[in-house]
């Protein structure tokens, strides 16, 4: 496999998709005989949306290029853009469990969903889509800019059955939020209500939050637990956030679901984004290792996704 650079950019996206041209004749060299398995790469770019906050959960966005350090498998790279991304197009797939586990406060998330819809999406910007699972996935209403269809979408819900959480962020990812491109006009969220038990999915567990790293989607959860205690399922939850930079959140009171959402919805317009080259590159189609810090500040937090997957060329 041939590795060349021409003068014109040539971004390859990170969704595990190789990208093969044929090889163009040099202008001194027009009689030489095309190699149409030659792959043109020039660089990958890998994009990385963060949030930076204090101890106290509060929001920094007054930091610039020069303040941030990006690890990748400890060696430190070069920044070749960075924006804070408090306009950026979203796409978001909210992801409601309707299983029995839910019923005694159903209603309450109902309600919570359609004002944080309300508050979130902005018609013509934005896109959102509503997909609820029990023993199923089911994509109830499909990705839009309209707040009053999805606000609909959500009240016509109703609980019964197991809980696939799996097969629903896979679907959502792998099916829906990775297709707008280019990859880095859109922020990609997604928001999970559930109490994380699943006992019904086909895929995996890792199979679905590879499918999220893929996606680039940063993922948010709101537990259902209402037990005030830790759960198996509180700790699924926060490990799909965590792995993917997001946060999950844990209210004691179904009345305490509006803010969650109120949490998250700010969140979503407070993030930085950065971009860099790997260096060196290497396109094994495996997982990479990526780490976000603040030159010199211990007192801030940063949630980033912890990698991502180079894509794989063919040979």
């Amino acid at each position: 496999m041939k590795f060349s650079s021409y003068g014109v950019l040539f971004g390859l996206l990170l969704a595990g998709c190789p990208v093969v041209l044929p090889q163009q004749p040099d202008a001194k060299q027009e009689n030489v005989p095309v190699d149409p398995n030659r792959i043109l790469l020039d660089v990958t770019r890998v994009n990385v949306l963060f949030t930076v906050t204090d101890k106290k959960g509060r929001f920094i966005t007054d930091l610039a290029k020069d303040d941030f350090q990006v690890f990748e498998k400890k060696k430190e790279q070069n920044i070749v853009q960075f924006t804070a991304e408090s306009d950026l197009p979203l796409r978001l797939a909210l992801l409601i469990d309707t299983s029995n586990s839910i019923r005694d406060r159903f209603k309450f998330e109902q309600e919570a969903a359609v004002e944080f819809i309300n508050s979130t999406v902005r018609p013509r910007e934005d896109k959102a889509m509503l997909v609820s699972f029990d023993s199923a996935t089911e994509l109830v209403a499909d990705l839009t800019d309209n707040p009053e269809v999805l606000a609909k979408a959500v009240r016509s819900l109703r609980p019964g059955g197991g809980t696939s959480l799996y097969d629903a962020i896979f679907y959502a990812c792998k099916d829906k939020l990775q297709l707008d491109q280019p990859r880095d006009k859109f922020r990609r969220a997604m928001v999970i209500v559930s109490d994380g038990d699943d006992n019904q999915s086909r895929v995996t567990r890792d199979q679905a939050l590879e499918m999220a790293q893929k996606a680039d989607v940063v993922i948010y959860a709101i537990s259902t637990n209402n037990k005030h205690e830790p759960s198996e399922g509180d700790k699924i939850l926060r490990y799909f956030t965590e792995e993917t930079g997001g946060q999950a959140f844990f209210p004691f009171e179904a009345r305490d679901l509006s803010q969650s959402f109120e949490n998250i919805a700010n969140e979503l317009r407070h993030q930085y984004n950065i971009f860099y080259r790997p260096s060196p590159l290497e396109a094994d189609g495996l997982f990479h290792p990526v780490n976000v810090r603040v030159k010199g500040r211990k007192d801030v937090i940063v949630r980033a996704r912890k990698g991502y997957y180079a894509p794989k060329l063919k040979t």
